[in-house]
Parts: structure tokens; sequence; C-alpha cells
């Protein structure tokens, strides 16, 4: 219809429409998933995307066949490692032996996704390697440039100062593996990770500084360009070629072009052409978080470009820039990680310019100057690193102040469109200069929807979180009236050789327990409950503390003197947590749902049979939680709470285990549904084969989170609904009948 209205010739809508059908058939043919073989002693080529942690190597690979694979190899020695990390690997040739591996499904609607992240990178699939031989070594202009990349790297290792080796990788290289953990999550906090990626803003300081250099050396404006045309482009592939890098390369590389040829081309159009040529090239790249990211925010200020030059303060202009980039990348912030940095608009207008302007030059000074004379760098050096230490810690305190995220959840799809509608509504706003006043109704209408949604679900939710071989249940009361975590998850870390350790070890509380609660928008917890001091079951404690508000913890009786809640404890007193021992009889209320514990029936601690087990009734809706419970505990419950039958929702005991499920406690409790929380071919073997058969010979369905993911069993109006991750499939179950 706009074309219509505005009159276009009717070449040019025919034109469009051709070029978006020629796209979308292009993105099908180019994702379209292959032959997922790969032959024995295959050769490969690895790319710029790949790491080295603990005692293996992952990352992207093209074989003869141009397919792009992603493998994870498992070094056999240190000294392998070792050989492997001190030479170059990016387009270096390899012989490998492997196989196709199945595809992991995420851990629940809001982890990582594997296989998004394949496809965005144009991967056929994933590569477990047995071997892997290098037969040659980089060679030809790429190669050159990737072993280029290599020996800047070790350059900074051998000569910057430990502490500031992980930001000179990242400002220089685009190199991020090495950013601590606990600073990443500061700069999350604040809303400033942008600045320690390659962007615009570096894109556009090393063009100038190139472009101004070469004509104070007296060199033709004309000249300068075509050397700008050819070198821009090995910037960008010697910095890893990050999306936000290609974007400002392409952009400038096009309207030089365009000036070349004495077609000057506005940079609107630029912009738009730049997008083409990346989906082009690789339509997966509009599943790359950054790819949203980096185009959402350049969008934001291209096209306020008016709006921005009638700020006539340096003040002004500042805000404006970080108020339009920050809203324009709220709603992709939002689905991708549902929260955003509310401190990020105040915060950003002192880090932009002082990244800008001092670090980012500083650190490529250093770099140039630890060449030409290293002893100087190193007086720098003995100057500079107190002072950049001084400001981790400022930015470190200031992100220890709370409430400083916006955490609605994930943005439903019809969540995000009011949200771009309030943007694009805001942007309006501002152009035609309405009173400032009408942004409290474009902005504000949109959060308060969003925020409001949550408490009109009327229906409860448990959700067995897929923790692999672990325990952690979330229950979610209606309208928002409570939120319970029983559990949260954990690893059986058994002894590793120091080779074999990473510097950021897998955290289940943090990276599988913590985005789930995010993603629904918890950001408090009413009533943590620990069931019993089992690894599995409590490791993870400590992360979820750390990030999320909660209001109690409720632990079986003795338990906190046993050495896997140590952490736990000291980590709750700090923040001034109250902890109580539960045991049989003890209840609560919240809202209409009431909670009773079950057992243990003594204060003395002995392991698996004293779990904290947690009945729930809400309406019809009934739910058995036994924790670890085995064969006597199943006994003493029975006995103590006769009455106790026909549950809704069980939680097998002991994921499974031979020495839990007897017959005659199932048979009691006849559960419409039971789950067991395993890991996917957990050393162990559970759900034990006789537990399975014995559910089954009884016509009792089981599900196993091993197989399905995280299950969410969610009860409204009579009618409790099941489903799972893997999406196979939805069971209803009707309570009143």
């Amino acid at each position: 219809m706009l074309f219509f209205r505005k009159r276009l010739p009717k070449i040019f809508i025919l034109s469009y429409v051709t070029i978006a059908i020629f796209f979308f058939i292009h993105a099908e043919v180019k994702l379209s998933i292959g032959d997922q073989e790969i032959k024995q002693d295959s050769v490969i080529q690895l790319t710029s995307i790949h790491s080295i942690k603990g005692s293996k190597l992952r990352g992207f690979a093209i074989s003869e066949e141009k397919q792009k694979w992603y493998l994870t190899y498992t070094f056999v020695s240190e000294n392998e490692k070792n050989m492997f990390q001190e030479q170059s690997l990016t387009r270096a040739t390899f012989v490998l032996n492997g196989q196709v591996t199945e595809v992991p499904i995420p851990a629940h609607d809001y982890a990582f996704n594997m296989q998004t992240y394949l496809t965005s990178h144009g991967a056929s699939g994933m590569l477990s390697v047995t071997s892997l031989e290098k037969i040659s070594e980089p060679s030809g202009f790429l190669g050159w440039i990737a072993n280029r990349r290599f020996q800047m790297k070790k350059h900074i290792e051998v000569h910057f100062p430990l502490s500031l080796q992980p930001e000179a990788k990242a400002l220089l290289l685009g190199l991020r593996d090495d950013v601590d953990q606990q600073q990443t999550r500061a700069y999350q906090i604040l809303g400033i990770t942008h600045l320690f990626a390659i962007s615009g803003l570096h894109v556009a300081f090393l063009t100038y500084i190139f472009y101004q250099s070469m004509l104070r050396l007296s060199i033709r404006k004309e000249v300068a360009i075509w050397c700008l045309l050819i070198c821009l482009p090995i910037y960008a592939i010697l910095v890893g070629g990050a999306p936000s890098v290609w974007r400002a390369v392409g952009v400038v590389e096009i309207l030089l072009l365009s000036k070349q040829m004495n077609k000057r081309l506005s940079i609107e159009d630029a912009f738009a052409l730049s997008i083409l040529f990346s989906i082009f090239i690789q339509p997966g790249v509009l599943l790359q978080i950054g790819f949203q990211l980096s185009y959402a925010a350049a969008a934001s200020l291209l096209y306020s470009s008016p709006f921005l030059k009638k700020q006539i303060s340096v003040f002004k202009q500042s805000f404006w820039i970080t108020f339009l980039c920050q809203i324009g990348v709220a709603p992709i912030l939002l689905f991708h990680f549902y929260e955003i940095s509310l401190s990020s608009f105040i915060v950003n207008l002192f880090f932009v310019p002082l990244f800008s302007v001092v670090i980012l030059p500083i650190n490529l000074l250093l770099f140039l100057v630890s060449f030409i004379l290293p002893y100087l760098s190193d007086l720098i050096f003995l100057l500079y690193e107190p002072l950049r230490l001084t400001l981790t810690t400022f930015i470190l305190k200031i992100a220890a102040i709370p409430h400083q995220l916006w955490n609605p959840g994930k943005l439903s799809n019809w969540q995000v469109v009011i949200a771009y509608l309030g943007v694009v509504s805001t942007f309006f706003v501002l152009e035609i200069q309405y009173p400032l006043k009408k942004m409290a109704l474009t902005l504000g209408l949109p959060i308060v929807l969003i925020q409001a949604t949550p408490y009109f679900d009327s229906s409860i939710e448990v959700t067995f979180l897929s923790v692999g071989q672990g325990d952690a249940t979330l229950i979610e009361l209606p309208h928002q009236k409570g939120v319970i975590l029983i559990d949260s998850g954990g690893l059986l870390r058994f002894g590793q050789e120091a080779w074999k350790q990473t510097d950021d070890p897998f955290e289940i509380g943090r990276e599988v327990v913590v985005p789930f609660l995010k993603g629904r928008g918890i950001h408090y917890i009413d009533k943590f409950i620990w069931t019993h001091a089992d690894s599995d079951h409590i490791e993870g404690a400590e992360e979820i503390l750390e990030e999320i508000r909660v209001g109690e913890i409720h632990v079986t009786p003795a338990a906190t003197s046993e050495s896997a809640l140590q952490q736990a404890v000291q980590t709750a007193m700090l923040q001034k947590i109250t902890i109580k021992e539960k045991f049989a009889g003890d209840s609560f209320q919240l809202g209409g749902t009431q909670f009773m514990y079950v057992s243990p029936q003594d204060k003395e601690y002995k392991g698996n049979d004293d779990s904290l087990v947690l009945y729930i009734k809400h309406e019809l809706f009934t739910v058995l939680l036994t924790g670890d419970l085995e064969k006597d505990g199943e006994e003493e419950l029975l006995n103590a709470y006769s009455g106790l039958q026909n549950v809704a929702l069980l939680k097998g005991g002991h994921h499974g285990s031979k020495t839990s499920s007897t017959l005659p406690f199932i048979k009691k409790l006849n559960p419409k549904i039971t789950v067991f929380s395993v890991g996917k071919n957990n050393r162990y073997g559970h759900p034990h084969v006789e537990v399975v058969n014995r559910f089954k010979e009884n016509q009792m369905p089981t599900l196993t989170t091993a197989d399905m993911g995280s299950i969410h069993v969610r009860y409204n109006n009579k009618e409790m609904t099941i489903r799972a991750t893997s999406n196979k499939g939805i069971i209803k179950r009707d309570l009143s009948q």
C-alpha cells in the first residue's frame, strides 16, 4: 500500500518484490541441511571461531565438501594441548576422524539453543572428533592475516600485564574469551558490554586516524580513499569479522566506492545495502544477536539524525544518542536476555567517551609502543595499570548497587510488537517535536502492559528443570502470588588434572537455573527449599543466591553442617537470608495454595531418606515432590500419612533409582503423571528399568527430563497440561474425572 500511495513506478515495485523472493529462496537453499555425514580421514580447515578451554578444542571448521561443522575435540595429553595453543589454528588444515553427533535440545525454553547457533553460522551439524592431526599451516592471504592475528595475540600476552591482557585482546583483536566472568556480569548490569567489543566506534576511530595520517603524509585524497577501501576489509578479517565490524566497514566501503564512481549514495542506502550483502553471504546471520543489536542501534541513530542535529549542546546530544540507542535495542535485549539495564542510560554518558577517547587510544598506543620501544611501554604500564584497575574496582562497585535491572522476562511475539510500537512512537514524538511528556505514554504504556501480563495468569505451574543428573523444581503460583524453588541442580565434580580445568567451569545454577528464572521474569523467590545435602541437588544454590533475591530458605534438619551446603549457607548468611529447618507437619500457605512437609519424621540427618518431601494442594491439583526419598523413607511417609493418595503429579524419588518408587508407595499414590529428573546417558542408569517397568505395569505414565528436556506441568480450570522443551506433544488430563 505504501508503494501505491507514493505512486512509485511499477518497475520499482516489481523489482522490489523480485528481490524479496530471490532472497527468500536463496536463504531457504543456503540454510537447508545437506547430507549430514563425514568421512573418516576427512580434511577440514579450522575457522577463526574456535577456542581452547580446559581439555577441549571447540569451534567451526570447513570440510573439503565446503560444509561447515561445529567440532569438539578432547586433547589426549597436556603436551598436545600446549602444542595446539602455541600455533595459529585459523585456516590451518587438519585430518580428522570422528562422527556426527546429535544436536542437544536446550535445557529449557530460555537456555542456549545449539541448533539456532549452528544455523546462524551456516553449519550442517556437530562432530565429535576422536583424532585431529595438523597437515598444513595457514596458507594464502587469509592464512597470512590469521598468522598476524595470532602473533599479535601472543605479543599482548608477552608485553601486557596479565590484568590488562583480556581488555587489549578484546579491543584490538576482538578476542573476548579471557574476560573475567565477574567483570562481564558487571558490564551486563551497567549496559556497557558493547564497549568491550569491536564496533562502529572502533572502526570510525581507526578510519579517521588512518585517513588523517595519510593526508598529513601528503598522500592525495584519492589514493588515501583507495587505501581505505583495501585496508578496511583486511582489518575486519584481522579482528574476527564480528557483525558490528562488517556493518561499519560495509557502510564505509559502499559510501567510498559510490563517491569514487561519482554515484553518491545516501548513508541510508549504504546501510540497507550492507544488510542485503550480509544476508546474501550468510542468511543465518539474521539469527545472530550481535547482528540484530548492531543494526538496530545503528538504525536508531541513523533515522534519528535530523533530531540529533538539532541538539546544540554536546551533553544533550550525548544523552539523546545514548537514549535512542538503548530504547532501539531494548526489545531485542528483552527477547534474548530477558532484562535490560536501567542504569545504562546514565552510565553510558560517562563510559562511551571514556572508552572511545581514552581507553581505546591508550591500548592502541601501548600496543604500538611495545613493538618499537618495549622499555617505554613497560614504564607506561607502571602508571596506567593501577589507574585501570581502579576503574575496574569502581565498575564492580557501582554494578553491585541493587535494582539496576528491569526483568519482565522473555517477550512473547505480541509483546515484541507492542515494545517496538512504543519505540517507533517515541521516535515519532521526538521527530515532530511533540512535548516530551508524550513519551510517558509511548514508552510507559508498553512497559505497563508487558509488566502486568503475568498478573492475569490464573494457572499454577510446576517446572522440572533439565539440570542433568540432579534436581531443580520451580513452582509458580497464580497471579504472581509466589515463587518456590526446590533444589538448584549441581554437578558431581571429580578431581581433574590442572591442565584439564577451565578458568570458568560450567555452573548449573548460573547457566541453567538463573536464565530460566529470568526468562520467566522472576527476580524474587519466596521460598528456596533445600531437600538434602547432595551436590546434585544443591551445588548450584550459591550461584542462584548471588543473582536472585530470596525471602527465606527451608532446609531439612541438621543438614546445614554438611560440607556440600557450606558455601551456600555462607552466601545466605552474608545476604542475611533466614534459614529455617523444616520437617513433617510444618506447613504454609501462599494465596490459595497449601504446602505441607510430610517428611522427614525426625530431626536427625542421615541422608536421602531425610529429604524434605513437600505436598502441594491447589484445588484439584495435588503434587508430591520427594527429593531423594528411598524405600525406608517411603514406608515411614505412608505410615505417618495414611490418607495421602491419588496425587495428580509425582516427582519420582532419587531420580528413579531401584531403591525408590516401591510398589506399595506408587500404588497408594496412584499418580496421573510421574516425572524423573535425570541426566542423559547418566552413569547410574537412572531411571532404573525395574522402576520404569513397575510404572508401566500399573499403567502409570512417566516422563524423564533426559528425553524431554524441562517438563512443565500447568493446572488451570480443572485441567492439567504437560509440555516439554523438546516439543514432543502436549499431554492433557482432566482432574475433575
